[in-house]
């Protein structure tokens, strides 16, 4: 499992869960953090206490925790049969899959985040994800590619979330068919680059 994004805990679990349809409606706010926890059986009045960073700090939480799920789904299916771009394929599909039930959610969490002092926030949170995507299909360099494959992966994967944004196609088709138009690029810019003759 990768390293964790936000502080874990069952309560905070629960009350990001909790939270999603009320910030489909209501965007992410302390009076969505205090209805999440209620919903999920806590004391609102605790707010500040589970989620002392406030809206952003339940939206981290909510990235982690379906990173978390989506690593658990890809074990769960068993992806070591498959090459390493379809593993990426399926683990984006899986994480994808993982909020599209809370898409508006989604969109009101990423508006919080594009604010530009919450930049570091939305790093954090893009290269954790890149991470965890890469930590599903199996991953486990420990050299410099380490981080050119999550550099790599976390610009396909931000590209793909930013297309699925303005799909309306439920069943991902059309999403997918731009992810794999991105891996293959990805795969030609990786070919030339083994092609291409050292410097003299």
């Amino acid at each position: 499992m990768t390293a964790p994004l936000a502080e874990r805990s069952p309560i905070r679990d629960a009350a990001v869960r909790a939270m999603l349809p009320v910030a489909a409606g209501l965007g992410w706010t302390w009076a969505t953090i205090r209805a999440g926890l209620a919903a999920a059986g806590e004391d609102p009045a605790l707010a500040e206490s589970h989620f002392p960073g406030g809206p952003v700090d339940a939206i981290l939480t909510w990235i982690d925790l379906a990173n978390r799920e989506m690593e658990a789904a890809a074990a769960a299916e068993g992806l070591d049969a498959l090459r390493t771009p379809a593993r990426i394929r399926r683990v984006v599909e899986l994480r994808l899959r993982e909020v599209a039930p809370h898409k508006r959610a989604l969109r009101r969490a990423l508006s919080v985040l594009s604010l530009p002092w919450n930049l570091p926030a939305a790093l954090r949170a893009s290269a954790c994800t890149a991470s965890a995507l890469w930590y599903a299909a199996g991953d486990t360099s420990a050299d410099f590619s380490w981080y050119t494959r999550r550099a790599s992966l976390g610009a396909i994967y931000a590209a793909t979330l930013a297309w699925w944004m303005r799909d309306d196609d439920p069943d991902l088709a059309d999403t997918l068919a731009f992810l794999d138009r991105r891996l293959g690029d990805l795969a030609r810019l990786q070919r030339r680059k083994r092609r291409k003759p050292a410097a003299a």
